[in-house]
Formats: C-alpha cells, structure tokens, sequence
C-alpha cells in the first residue's frame, strides 16, 4: 500500500508528460510567429494612438496659440492702381501688387491648367492637404538625399503666403495645415486658385499672373498663349533663379517641363506641345523703360492729395495720349543720340498740353529705366529768354504795341550791364522786332518801365507758381521754374487768354465704378485780354520764321514760340504752340555743366519741330487765336505787314523818315522811356549821361506805346 501509494503520487509517465517531440515544436514555433506577428500589431497601435495623440497635442498647442477661427478672415490683397491713357490702354500698373486681380474666367486657360499640372495634380481631388504628393515628395527627397520636391498643395502655398511668416518651422507647418483646412472649408476650389494666381509671386517684383503677364510678355494674362503659361508657371519654383529677365534659357528649360506636365494630365495634346515648343522664347526686356513712366509718376505723386489714403484697388484715367508719348520720346532719343555726344547735352525733358492744360505728352528724361528723376515737373531751372514773352505782354498790357521802338543800345541797369547774345546793338527797333530777335537790352528795358512786380504778377496769372525774384535781371530769366509750369503759362497764348491749369489726371474710380475725383478744368477763368494774346501771337510767329527759333518750324503750320538759353549754355529751352497744342524742350545736363554752345534755337527746337511735325501729321492747318491765315494782326481785326514794315509805312506817309539801324535820332536822344505814368524809372541806355529824356516817337503817339 505504502509502496503503492508512493508510486501514486510519483511522476506521472514520460509518455503522458509534454515532451521535446515535433508536435511541442511546432505548437511552439506557430505560437512564436502569429506571437511576433500579434505584438508586432499591437505595439503599432500603439505607436499610432500615441502618436496621434502627440500630433493632436501638438495640433492643439499650435492651434492654441493662433486666433480664434471665427476671427480668420482673407487678408485684403494690396491696392491695385491701373493708370489709363486717354485711348484706355494701360500706361502702368501701380502698386505692391503691380498688377490687377482677374478671375478665372477672365484669364487664359492655359494659365491655370499649368500651375495645376507642375504644382499640385490633385488639387480638384484632395482636402487641403495631399498625402499621396506628400508621401511621394518624401521618397523622392529620400532617394535623392536632398529637397528636390515640396509636399505642399496650392491651398497650403495660399495659406502661407496670406497668413503665415516664411521661416520653416513646426509651428508654421501645423499652422498651414489648419489654415488649408479652414480655406477648403470656406471657400471652392475655383476661389482658392484665383486668390492663389493673383497673390503668387513670379519674380521681378511681379504679384499675380496680371504683374507677371504684364512685367514679361508686355500683355495682360487674358492674351497668354500656351508657351507663355508654361513660362509663368514653371517660375513658381524659384521665381528669382528662373526669371527670363535674369535666365532666359533657365526660364525655358523649366516650361519644357511644365508642358509636358500639361501632357500627362490631358491638358494639351502633342500637336499643341510641338507648336509651343517652336515658339521663340520670351526674352524680358526692362520692364521700367519707356517714356510712360514718368507719366505713372507724376500721377503716383498727385494721388494722395486727392483722395487721401488708399485702400482699394483703383483705375485712373489720365489726359496721357500714348501714341504722342511714344512720338515725344522718339523725337528726344533721336537727338540725344544723334547730337548729344558731341554737344555735351546728356539729358534732356519735354511736355506737351492742350489748351485746358491737359498734359497729353510726358518725358522726364532721356532713359527711366535709367533715371526715374522727372525732369519736367521737378527739376526747376532757369528759362533764359524763354521767360521773356510775359515781360512783352506785361509791356502790352501797360499800353505799349508791338511797333512800339525802343533802342537797341547798351544798357546799365545800378552795377547790371545786360549784353544781347552776339553782343551786338542794332539801334531803334520795334518791341516786335526786339522779342524775334532775343535781344537782352530791350527785355531790361521792359522790366524797368513796367516793374518786375508786375511782370512777376502777370507771370502768375498765366500760371508760373515757382518763386520770382523782383528785380531786373527777371526779364532775362534768371528765377527758376520747371518746365511743366513755363509750358503751361504759355497756353494762354494759344488758347486766346485763359488760364491752362497744368494736370494730368481726368478722373479717379473705385474698380466696381463708382468716381472718387474728377477735374474741374473746363471753366478756366480769363488771364489776357483778347487783344494782347493777338499781338503776342503775331509777335512770337515771328521768333519762329524770322528770328531765333526757325528751326522749330512746322511744314504748312503757323506756329510761335520762343527759345532760351541760360548763362553758359547749361540750359536750353524752347516752347512754342500752334492751335493745338502748346510744347516745351529743355535739353541739359543734370550736373550743371555746360553745353557746347547748345541755345534754345538749337536741339530744343530742333526736338520741338520733330515732335510737333509728327503729332499733327494728319490734321489740317488752322490760325493761330488773333491772326487770319497765319499772319500777325496788330489790332486783333486785320493782317498786319511782316516785321517792322508798317513803322516805315506810316514814318514816309507823313514825311518822317525814321532812324534805322544804330542811326543817331534827329535831335540826339537816347530813346530812355519817358517818365510820363508813374512807372519805375528807365535805365541808362545808350551814350552814358544822356537819360531819362527820350523821345516819344510817332508810332508811339500813334499806337500808344
């Protein structure tokens, strides 16, 4: 029994105890397999919820820190200003922006389907975010062992370039993620690409395919052909770097790609490939040439003190004509570069208005691209003889006539001795004469019988708004203006005496329409006298046939003006007018330094007949105000003989032949003014010692001059 029991409660026999055979081994080999395989997923899921769990905290973090999204709203693109000629072409488009924003529907269709096709071939299909471009851009980035792709949709790029800072940061990436969630839920697909075609930056300072369109191909992104689409899009990798201003070949390599990019996905077929292919490629000239510019500048300038702070986008319509603009420039650079080596002349400014003031015309310099610096509504310089024609009017509103005579002679005004250009004297001469041929002496002369403040006040009814100094060396010039300014104070000669208030600007609107200015230059009040702009008119067609400014005529078009020149040839002007319009030329240099004997007879006149020619080509020959067929009238009713014909007329008529020529007057004056109406005491002209006791002639009597 012991024994027995003993053996009962022994070890069981090896038969029935697990053994070490082939079956324990495979329970135990598929056990450690599905084993592995069973805690190999498990630590996955939890790798995953922990890792969910960390990014949802990192989500939350980050998100924490942004603002509610109940306050997130599309920042306003920046202002727009389209700057218009008076045709509505497009001088410029001003701006951070350069550019105006279109919608899909008004841009080529190239453009849009090419951004899709290199920049995010889903983006119809995905939610915001690409995990497939995602995962693909992170293997090729593995493979290759560098950044060559970006994971990014066209909703993320939006989003960072609207509401986040550049820099790569975590925080920043979980940020855009949020913001292309947000966009995707607020706004269609077809919106989301619009803001981003219009934001996007494409190089060269161009914001939007508009800017970008205009900067490179010189048209608007609604006239984008399918090679030029390609361009622009395949600049959205690096704008700087493959910008056809700076690599045209890179530039195009890239649009190869894009165009076969435009293949995989349907786009365009091979026979519109190949056509685009054999398209020569775009070469970017300087987007900041051309005489335009300095138009778009002054309009830039004048803006704020219309309308105040600008915070829409805006269209402006200006009084620029862009085909006598292009003439304008052509007539400067031919000069410059035909004459201006060799006379020392570098730069040189032209303006041209009709009769209200309207500039139709603008040219600040010889290059913008060059210098932006606007020569012809900044720069102030002084005029020379080209300031001379208010002394005369002044002279003739205070009762002298264009036959008035005055002697040619010297002249010493206290220490001032005015010189006449070729230093030469001519005697008794009439006013009519004196102003043709720019003689100094009789300019003093004026200045001292009128006085300087009335020259001065006369000088700003017609528009001169610089400061001028009240002495006599005014009648010479010497008190600077711009060129804009002088121009527009001779249109009242043109226009038969009202005021030609200088502006550029027509009308300022909001984009939907709705006006924020237009000018009030359509009453201008009357600043001469009928009477006195015919006398002028016929006084100054005589610079132009007869005396320093013959090389400013027009073929078959009555035409005055008058030229000048300034101490040492720094500065030469000319500025004249037909019935149309009224145009100033100053040639010069910017440093100051003079000129190889360069008068305003000379290259500005020059310049002005050539511009003035081909901007009335066409049209029909008209009078000036106060003359009948182009001749002078004296009395603004009938024609009058040429030159000083009628003082000889009327002298022999009653049997007094006048002195000419230097002649000594019969009875030995010296021909000073009388003192006989309070004006300002007259200077010592001629024989020292012999003043303030001339004669007053017969036409004077007659005419009362």
């Amino acid at each position: 029994m012991a024994g027995g029991g003993r053996k009962g409660r022994g070890k069981p026999p090896r038969a029935e105890r697990p053994g070490r055979g082939s079956g324990g081994r495979r329970r135990a080999a598929g056990g450690g397999f599905f084993g592995l395989f069973r805690r190999l997923f498990y630590w996955c899921v939890v790798l995953g919820i922990w890792g969910a769990i960390g990014v949802g905290g990192l989500v939350l973090y980050y998100g924490a820190r942004m603002p509610s999204a109940t306050s997130w709203s599309i920042p306003d693109r920046p202002p727009n200003l389209k700057i218009l000629a008076v045709s509505g072409d497009i001088i410029a488009n001003r701006g951070v922006t350069g550019g105006e924003a279109l919608s899909l529907e008004n841009m080529s269709p190239y453009i849009p389907q090419a951004v899709i096709a290199i920049e995010d071939r889903r983006f119809y299909s995905h939610f915001g975010i690409d995990p497939l471009g995602l995962a693909r851009a992170m293997l090729t980035n593995i493979t290759t062992g560098r950044m060559v792709q970006g994971g990014s949709t066209l909703t993320q790029q939006l989003a960072k370039n609207m509401f986040l800072s550049p820099e790569r940061t975590l925080e920043r990436k979980v940020q855009e993620v949020l913001l292309a969630f947000w966009l995707e839920h607020k706004y269609s697909k077809d919106q989301i690409l619009a803001m981003y075609l219009n934001r996007v930056f494409f190089g060269s300072n161009s914001y939007g395919v508009e800017a970008a369109a205009r900067r490179y191909f010189n048209k608007s992104a609604r006239d984008v052909n399918l090679g030029e689409a390609a361009l622009l899009a395949g600049l959205l990798k690096a704008p700087s770097r493959l910008s056809p201003a700076r690599d045209p070949e890179a530039a195009e390599a890239r649009a190869q790609v894009v165009l076969g990019a435009m293949r995989e996905e349907g786009f365009v077929t091979d026979t519109e490939i190949k056509t685009a292919m054999s398209q020569t490629p775009a070469r970017a000239k300087s987007y900041w040439s051309g005489a335009q510019h300095y138009a778009a500048d002054m309009v830039m300038a004048q803006l704020p003190g219309m309308i105040g702070d600008i915070t829409e986008d805006l269209v402006i319509d200006t009084t620029i004509d862009l085909d006598l603009e292009k003439k304008a420039d052509e007539a400067i650079t031919a000069l410059l570069d035909k004459e201006g080596e060799k006379s020392n002349a570098s730069q040189a400014a032209l303006v041209s208005i009709d009769g209200t003031g309207a500039i139709r015309a603008l040219v600040g310099g010889r290059d913008y691209a060059e210098s932006q610096f606007d020569r012809a509504s900044k720069a102030k310089r002084q005029p020379g003889s080209a300031f001379k024609p208010f002394v005369y009017a002044a002279a003739l509103e205070a009762g002298r006539s264009p036959l008035s005579v005055r002697n040619d002679a010297p002249v010493r005004i206290g220490k001032w001795t005015p010189e006449n250009y070729d230093q030469k004297y001519r005697g008794e001469v009439t006013l009519s004469s004196a102003l043709a041929q720019s003689l100094n002496t009789i300019a003093a002369q004026l200045v001292m019988e009128v006085g300087p403040d009335d020259v001065i006040k006369l000088a700003r009814r017609l528009g001169i708004e610089s400061e001028l100094q009240s002495n006599a060396s005014i009648a010479l010039g010497t008190s600077e203006v711009t060129l804009v300014e002088l121009t527009a104070a001779y249109a009242p000669f043109m226009n038969g005496g009202y005021k030609a208030t200088p502006h550029i600007i027509r009308r300022i609107s909001t984009a939907d329409g709705r006006v924020l200015y237009e000018n009030t230059y359509d009453n201008p009040p009357r600043v001469l006298e009928p009477g006195v702009v015919s006398q002028m008119n016929g006084m100054m067609m005589r610079v132009i046939t007869e005396g320093t400014g013959k090389n400013a005529r027009i073929p078959g078009w009555p035409a005055a003006g008058k030229s000048g020149t300034t101490q040492s040839f720094r500065d030469a002007l000319f500025v004249g007018y037909t019935s149309n319009l009224t145009t100033g030329v100053w040639f010069g240099n910017d440093d100051g330094k003079s000129m190889k004997k360069v008068t305003g007879g000379g290259l500005p006149a020059k310049a002005w007949s050539q511009f003035m020619t081909a901007a009335h080509e066409g049209l029909s020959p008209s009078p000036l105000f106060g003359t009948a067929g182009g001749d002078p009238v004296v009395d603004g009713t009938e024609p009058a003989p040429e030159g000083d014909q009628l003082f000889d007329i009327i002298s022999r008529t009653l049997g007094n032949e006048p002195a000419r020529d230097g002649q000594a007057m019969a009875n030995g004056e010296t021909g000073a003014v009388p003192l006989d109406d309070g004006l300002t005491p007259p200077a010592d002209v001629g024989q020292q010692g012999q003043t303030g006791t001339r004669r007053t002639t017969l036409l004077d009597v007659l005419l009362g001059g």
